[in-house]
Parts: C-alpha cells; sequence; structure tokens
C-alpha cells in the first residue's frame, strides 16, 4: 500500500497548471464590424411650432417687400437724376411735348392754338403771338408779356399774378375769372372790348384800366367798362 502511495505521487506533476475561473469556449463566434452611421442620419428634424413657422413666414415677407420697395425707389431716385430737370416743368395740352416754363419764348408764335392749362410760369414771352389761342387755365404767373398779342384769346381761370401785361393787346379777350393779384401790370394795354368780369384787381389797377376801357366784347356781349365795374 505504501509503494502504492510512493508511485502514484511520482507520477503527479510537480506544478499544477494555472486554471481559469471560466475556461474559454473553444466554438465562439465573432460579428462582422460596420461603420457606424453619422449621427446626422439618426438625427430627426424637429418640427417647428406652427406659430413660429408663420412668424419667420411674416418677417421673411416683411423683409422681402421692405428691399422691393427699396429697390423700387432708388430705381425711381435713379431715373430723376438722369432726366434734364426741365423736363419736370412741362405744362398740359397739345404745346406739353415742349417745355414752357422758365423758357426764353420771345416772339413765338402760338395763334389759335388750343393750350389749356399750358404752364408759362416765369417764362420771357414778349411779343410772343397768342391771337384767338385757348388759354383755358393757363399760367402767366410772374411771366414777362410785355408787348405780347392776346387778342381774342380765351383767358378765362388764367393767371396773371405778378406777371408783366404792359403794352398788351387784350382786345375783344375773355379774362372772366382770371387773376391778376401782386403786382400785376396792365400799362400801356390794349383793352377795346376785353371782358373782365370777376378778375379781382388792386384800386389803382381798376381805376387805371376804368381810364382806357371801352367797347364790347364780341363773345360774351359784356361792355368791358363794366365787367371792370367803373363808375
Amino acid at each position: 500500500m505504501a509503494l502504492l502511495n510512493v508511485s502514484m505521487s511520482s507520477k503527479l506533476p510537480t506544478k499544477l497548471p494555472h486554471l481559469h475561473p471560466h475556461p474559454p469556449h473553444h466554438n465562439h463566434f465573432s460579428l462582422p464590424s460596420y461603420p457606424a452611421p453619422h449621427l446626422a442620419t439618426l438625427r430627426t428634424p424637429r418640427s417647428p411650432h406652427p406659430l413660429l413657422e408663420i412668424s419667420r413666414t411674416s418677417l421673411f415677407s416683411s423683409v422681402l417687400q421692405s428691399v422691393s420697395n427699396s429697390s423700387l425707389l432708388a430705381l425711381l431716385s435713379a431715373s430723376l437724376l438722369v432726366v434734364d430737370p426741365a423736363l419736370a416743368f412741362k405744362g398740359g395740352g397739345p404745346y406739353g411735348s415742349e417745355v414752357t416754363r422758365g423758357q426764353d419764348l420771345t416772339g413765338k408764335d402760338f395763334s389759335g392754338k388750343t393750350l389749356i392749362k399750358q404752364d408759362f410760369k416765369t417764362s420771357i414771352l414778349r411779343q410772343a403771338k397768342f391771337k384767338g389761342a385757348n388759354l383755358l387755365g393757363a399760367s402767366f404767373f410772374d411771366a414777362d408779356l410785355t408787348g405780347a398779342d392776346l387778342s381774342d384769346a380765351d383767358l378765362r381761370g388764367a393767371d396773371f399774378s405778378l406777371a408783366n401785361v404792359a403794352k398788351v393787346n387784350l382786345s375783344n379777350a375773355n379774362l372772366e375769372g382770371a387773376l391778376a393779384t401782386g403786382n400785376t401790370s396792365f400799362k400801356g394795354s390794349i383793352i377795346t372790348g376785353a371782358d373782365f368780369t370777376d378778375v379781382p384787381l388792386r384800386d389803382d389797377q381798376r381805376e387805371y384800366l376804368c381810364k382806357i376801357a371801352d367797347g364790347v366784347n364780341s363773345k360774351t356781349g359784356n361792355a368791358t367798362r363794366d365787367t371792370l365795374l367803373c363808375n
């Protein structure tokens, strides 16, 4: 028995191998590795709040409209800069294609023309011819009409404020309702048959015109002295 024990003891290894508490599995398999998806593909976009979306839309529309208005204003301003400033003073009527305000139109012939509401403000119209012209509502404000011919002209509602109407031929002209305020001067003018109905005149103007007034207007049938309210 002792020999058996010795024999068995001699066959046992002197150093026991290190034993793992959990022996490895020999039949395991590894999963294939794939690249991780980009985070951006995993994010789900969040829908904006309806009120926020409406606010953004309104703000965008306002900005767009403001930009459009600004662009239009800039375009208009630029166009005004390149246009001849004199063109801004065109008058009405068929002669409106030419500038008649603030111009030297000395001796110009407008006889028989239709010049309704034509703008002759501050123009030089010495010896200009307006015989028989339709000048209804035309403006001669501060214009120089010295020696002009306005005979038989329709001058109803015309503006002669501050104008120089000296030595003008106004025979048989109809000035009903025309304006002649300020320093308007009719000195040396011919007013035979002119109709001054409802024309506001300074006392000194009226007094002067009454001294030379005579005749009857062929179109209205009114005597010049009566229209001037002469005594």
